[in-house]
């Protein structure tokens, strides 16, 4: 052997040496033993010239030509060579099954063997592998079952590698009992089938069964290696138990597995999951080999646990660091930019995506949808649906709830309507988009048809969240003792919802209502600060300033605060954050003036303050003051300052526009001759020529 392949190592030095055909039949039968000593491509292809010098239509050497080429996926080779061959003998076949596997072509593959049967050649055990992979690809359970007859009548069912596939297929196509059955069968086991068994319950969802596996594994006396460990990192993570999680990594430190890069993302991802995203961000900034993968699995982790911030500092570090984004990269930082509607950013991230080629990729445009609805562009949002093919329940839920923020809930209810006609299923989540926007257009009829149908039509039980939306209808609408009555309804009502029903009474200043759904509040959540600060005002707006001042108190003897009302702006890729008479922006001053004449023009254009909205218990003209400085205006005042005449003003309010800012912004939206786009905690609203796209409803 070591001399043939020395004779090997002669010719792929100098590719323009012959061999003799001794020597090119002593290499051949060497390289049936060991095909690996072939190691690239352009190696193939010289031993093949060497093959055509001497005996081209020899099916042996032909044979021994296709399966070099398979180990190196070369399928158009290997298919030129084995249509030569009138008869293929076994190798020939056994090679081709495998080069069509590999290359994904699992329908020719499957044909491939049924012609080696049919030509009356054997199968051994190293056709099965690819043979069964075709099967669990195809989710062709009865084939799978077709070929596992045949292995156990060829008497190959204890073969370690083929009692492996066997078992990898099974799992793969979510037959645990024939996973347990094989796994029990086989005479010989080793770390690949455990593994195999272990990953298969897991991705199945047996987690018990999976880490009872392990257990066994160890009695059995094999120790979990890599694959072990990313196969049942992600249950810690299913099950929230960190500290199950916490072990197993005190595991991977002990035995040197942390240096494998798939064990870090993989617990990367445990422990964003588990909501420990300081751990995951460490486990990151200590792997030394990073990949796409474990850059994408630290994104996500931050950006699904609120962290947006850090999660678009990551991916623009990823960027940085000559990391290449996937579609799984932009998927997980798009929603970034939705909840910070960092427009500019978003942009930035289209023509990326458009450049990778990834913008006809369903799920990524989909999250473009979401996000140019989420920062106030709904008609982008809607030319880049228009263009999606292949259109799935994201994409259409993305649109109707983009419609249903921006108060286009005729348009919400066209889409939904026309996705049931193109034959796709509602779930939960497009009831959610559909009910909310029944809810900010006061359609109360509309909503309740949903709301009443949705379990007989869909088979859907009404959840927390479209209990949430149908009260949030009844209590926009002044319907509150319906509101009171729906939530009364529900098994365990959470103090978020009452919550939607306490802000309601304060719009339509029903006290003694408050009182009763402010009890409720602190039953389940008494340290509910929204609630708290609600119910104050709503002693306030009713003149009742000591209970005002009582809940004050509690709130302070609690030790809880009130979040700041804030409105932020972005202008020139940077977010400017604006507070309620807030000193801090470098632009005060300049600011301030800017407010000072848009207050004149208003004036002179009829403007009074509507002060009833000012909870304090001041003057008339304390309270002109105290509206004159909200956050929106602010904001709004330095966009129009920053920006060139014409250009669209967006701002973003963390709670609900007051009455007296809304009538502002009409006005100033006509005086300045600009659209001024404004998204609180509930909507958007589109002010243009002196009129909002809400109609005086939110």
């Amino acid at each position: 052997m070591a001399s043939t392949l020395g004779v090997l190592e002669a010719l792929l030095r100098n590719p323009g040496a012959i061999a003799t055909k001794l020597e090119v039949k002593q290499l051949l039968k060497a390289l049936l033993k060991r095909p690996g000593a072939i190691t690239s491509a352009s190696e193939a292809k010289q031993l093949h010239a060497q093959i055509l010098k001497h005996n081209p239509s020899s099916p042996l050497y032909t044979s021994t030509a296709i399966c070099v080429y398979s180990n190196f996926k070369l399928l158009n080779q290997s298919l030129l060579l084995f249509k030569t061959l009138q008869s293929p003998p076994s190798l020939a076949y056994k090679s081709i099954i495998k080069c069509y596997a590999v290359n994904g072509r699992f329908v020719e593959s499957l044909a491939s063997f049924v012609d080696m049967r049919a030509s009356g050649n054997t199968p051994d055990h190293s056709v099965f592998p690819s043979v069964l992979k075709a099967c669990a690809f195809l989710l062709d359970l009865r084939l799978g079952e077709a070929v596992h007859g045949c292995i156990i009548r060829l008497g190959m069912d204890v073969h370690l590698i083929t009692g492996n596939a066997l078992i990898n297929m099974y799992a793969k196509l979510q037959t645990d009992s024939s996973v347990k059955k094989v796994f029990e069968t086989m005479t010989t086991r080793d770390i690949i089938s455990w593994n195999t068994v272990i990953a298969g319950n897991a991705q199945n969802g047996l987690h018990e069964d999976a880490l009872a596996m392990v257990r066994e594994m160890g009695g059995a006396g094999l120790k979990p290696d890599i694959f072990t460990l990313s196969a049942i990192l992600p249950i810690f993570a299913q099950y929230v138990d960190v500290d199950k999680g916490r072990e197993i990594h005190g595991y991977v430190i002990r035995y040197g597995f942390d240096k494998d890069l798939y064990v870090a993302s993989s617990l990367i991802n445990m422990y964003s999951r588990c909501a420990r995203v300081e751990d995951s961000i460490r486990v990151f900034k200590i792997t030394r080999q990073r990949d796409t993968i474990s850059w994408n699995s630290v994104i996500a982790g931050c950006v699904q646990n609120g962290m947006f911030d850090e999660g678009l500092r990551l991916f623009r570090q990823m960027l940085k660091d000559n990391v290449i984004p996937g579609s799984v990269s932009f998927s997980s930082i798009m929603p970034a930019c939705a909840h910070l509607t960092t427009l500019n950013l978003g942009k930035q991230l289209h023509g990326y995506i458009m450049r990778c080629g990834f913008d006809d990729n369903v799920f990524i445009s989909s999250s473009l949808v979401d996000m140019y609805a989420k920062c106030g562009h709904i008609r982008t949002a809607g030319w880049i649906f228009g263009g999606i093919k292949g259109r799935d329940m994201v994409s259409w839920t993305a649109m109707i709830m983009g419609c249903a923020l921006h108060g286009y809930a005729e348009d919400a209810i066209s889409l939904f309507e026309q996705m049931k006609l193109e034959g796709i299923r509602p779930n939960h989540v497009a009831i959610t988009a559909i009910l909310t926007a029944c809810s900010h257009a006061g359609m109360i009829d509309e909503g309740r048809r949903y709301f009443d149908r949705m379990t007989e039509e869909y088979g859907i039980r009404p959840g927390l969240e479209h209990y949430a939306a149908m009260a949030d209808l009844y209590s926009r609408k002044g319907k509150l003792n319906d509101a009171y009555q729906l939530i009364s309804t529900m098994t365990t009502p959470t103090g978020t919802i009452w919550s939607l029903l306490l802000s309601a009474c304060r719009v339509h200043k029903n006290v003694d209502l408050a009182e009763k759904v402010a009890s409720k509040i602190f039953e389940v959540d008494p340290e509910n600060i929204g609630a708290r600060v609600l119910l104050s005002n709503i002693y306030a707006n009713d003149g009742r300033w000591k209970e005002a001042a009582k809940v004050r108190m509690t709130m302070r003897n609690m030790g809880i605060r009130k979040n700041p009302a804030c409105s932020w702006i972005e202008v020139k890729n940077k977010i400017h954050t604006f507070i309620a008479d807030d000193k801090s922006h470098p632009l005060h001053d300049e600011i301030n003036i800017a407010l000072c004449e848009l207050q004149e023009k208003m004036e002179l254009a009829g403007y009074v303050a509507d002060t009833s909205e000012v909870l304090h218990d001041v003057d008339d003209e304390q309270k002109k003051y105290l509206l004159y400085g909200h956050s929106e205006r602010r904001a709004i005042a330095f966009g129009i300052m920053s920006t060139p005449a014409g250009t669209t003003i967006r701002v973003i309010k963390n709670i609900r526009i007051c009455v007296d800012c809304h009538t502002a912004i009409k006005l100033i939206s006509k005086i300045v001759g600009r659209e001024i786009v404004v998204r609180d905690n509930s909507r958007f609203h589109h002010f243009r020529d002196g009129e909002c796209s809400c109609g005086e409803y939110w």
